[in-house]
């Protein structure tokens, strides 16, 4: 253990090595100064001016531009892998093999096929694997599931998500590129379709439609999922702004996570006058009247704040230490098993032929 003086800051060291060098891997690497014996110990980059300006940037104690050489590194206990989507699978399976925990940047792979086999070779080396869904362990999320669990809503009815940032089309770019496993639905959607299973669990169907990008990878899409007293209907793409909340909808009430909801730090609960103010069948959640009374005080709404430093990252980040701490090698927050299932569900919406008309929630 390491004595710092103070009870309530003493915590075992755990070496992370960052395998990555873009903003995701800078902001992930910020955010572990805020995980209690987190330390950078090693981070890999294809150059080595970009491994070692990242050291630099974020005080790991080794770069490396040598893959093997960095998984090799027996001072990291676990690797975050943050590059772009088409390279998670190798990149996983090579740490995975090599003994090492992985925490894999969303999508865990481009397809729950991919993910599958993430799943069988950690099971069969016996260790810690997990998808980096760090929307569901922030605070906002964790108290909102306490809610929904304790009945606070009556039982969910319908779940509302969007998630959408307009990006110009640029097939260099790694939002449209389908080398590096681009488009809206792996980027933006998969939180949206991760989120409600949270809540609704696996669905009995999925349905959608989605609309191509010039060179037919996914610039939007709709995706519904099919619960027997329960329906999500989740939107994501980069031809818009969205409104980038994510509204529970209850038989009693109605939880809005505010936006942006993947980085939630405020919740706002309607019930009685409130609810029907601002979910009337008519307008649809938070709908023209809604907006109005949004800037007043009504009777039955209720705002709260769960706020934390940083971006947010250093709650999952705690989270895979304290599992391969106790010797798990599972999240029972994020297991591998829903990263698989959401993918799944966004893999049939897009096996479908592309539709240029596009719903808006």
């Amino acid at each position: 253990m390491i004595d710092t003086g103070d009870k309530a800051a003493k915590a075992k060291s755990f070496g992370w090595g960052i395998l990555g060098s873009g903003q995701v891997a800078g902001h992930f690497a910020a955010d572990l100064a805020l995980a209690p014996g987190a330390v950078i110990v090693a981070n890999y980059s294809r150059t080595s001016v970009n491994a070692k300006r990242f050291q630099e940037n974020f005080g790991s104690k080794r770069a490396y531009s040598d893959l093997d050489a960095f998984v090799a590194d027996p001072a990291i206990d676990a690797i975050y892998i943050a590059t772009p989507n088409s390279m998670h699978l190798a990149q996983a399976l090579k740490a995975i093999r090599s003994g090492k925990a992985v925490l894999t940047e969303k999508p865990l792979a481009p397809s729950h096929t991919e993910a599958s086999v993430i799943e069988r070779e950690a099971t069969r080396a016996n260790v810690f694997a997990m998808e980096a869904m760090g929307t569901r362990f922030l605070p906002a999320i964790a108290a909102a599931k306490a809610k929904v669990d304790a009945g606070e809503i009556g039982a969910i009815r319908k779940i509302t998500a969007e998630l959408a940032y307009e990006h110009p089309y640029d097939p260099k770019t790694r939002y449209f590129s389908r080398s590096l496993g681009g488009g809206a639905s792996r980027d933006f959607g998969i939180s949206c379709v991760s989120l409600a299973m949270f809540f609704l669990g696996q669905p009995q169907k999925v349905s959608g439609l989605w609309n191509a990008a010039p060179n037919g990878i996914d610039m939007s899409s709709e995706i519904v999922l099919h619960y027997d007293h329960a329906e999500a209907a989740l939107s994501c793409g980069f031809d818009r702004n969205g409104k980038n909340h994510f509204v529970i909808e209850g038989t009693t009430g109605t939880i809005r996570v505010n936006a942006p909801f993947h980085k939630a730090k405020e919740l706002t609960i309607y019930k009685g006058f409130a609810r029907q103010a601002f979910f009337s069948p008519l307008s649809g959640p938070i709908g023209t009247i809604g907006k109005i009374l949004d800037r007043l005080p009504v009777p039955g709404r209720i705002v709260e704040e769960y706020g934390f430093d940083g971006n947010g990252l250093q709650f999952e980040a705690i989270a895979v230490m304290d599992a391969i701490g106790t010797g798990r090698t599972g999240s029972d927050i994020m297991p591998v098993a829903d990263s698989i299932n959401a993918l799944r569900a966004i893999n049939i919406v897009l096996s479908q032929p592309a539709t240029q008309r596009v719903i808006r929630l």
